[in-house]
């Protein structure tokens, strides 16, 4: 029976900081093809994880629970904490330094959701297109 998806999982604490998560991510976007092979992609994705991680740590003082999932046509990428409070984009202030997380997330995802389980929340960006030689 063929693989439907092949996913990883790990938790990234405050105090570990966003940057584990971004390389993190980047060794699974590496083993994938995707670095060398649709590069701007990796790239958002990548983006997409620091903005995720960035507000478990900051908005949820939480630690982040990322989930990669890829399918062979879309990479999800999931970041759970513990607040039950959605995120929704919101227009730049530009008397402020934050607050543009999910607007990037807005621009570089090809869709996004966010939804709460009974332990806080649950962000989702999902990064669609199939690499040339990825069976279906």
């Amino acid at each position: 029976m063929p693989v439907k998806a092949v996913g990883w999982a790990r938790s990234f604490p405050v105090s570990e900081g966003v940057k584990a998560g971004r390389d993190w991510a980047r060794t699974h976007l590496d083993m994938l093809g995707w670095t060398q092979r649709a590069p701007d992609t990796a790239d958002d994705v990548l983006l997409a994880v620091s903005e995720l991680i960035t507000n478990a740590h900051v908005h949820a003082h939480s630690d982040a629970h990322v989930v990669l999932v890829w399918d062979g046509k879309c990479l999800r990428v999931s970041v759970g904490d513990s607040s039950a409070q959605l995120p929704a984009p919101r227009s730049p202030d530009p008397e402020r330094t934050s607050g543009r997380g999910m607007a990037l997330i807005e621009a570089l995802a090809d869709d996004w959701e966010a939804h709460t389980k009974p332990d806080g929340k649950t962000v989702t960006a999902a990064f669609s297109f199939a690499l040339p030689d990825c069976p279906d």
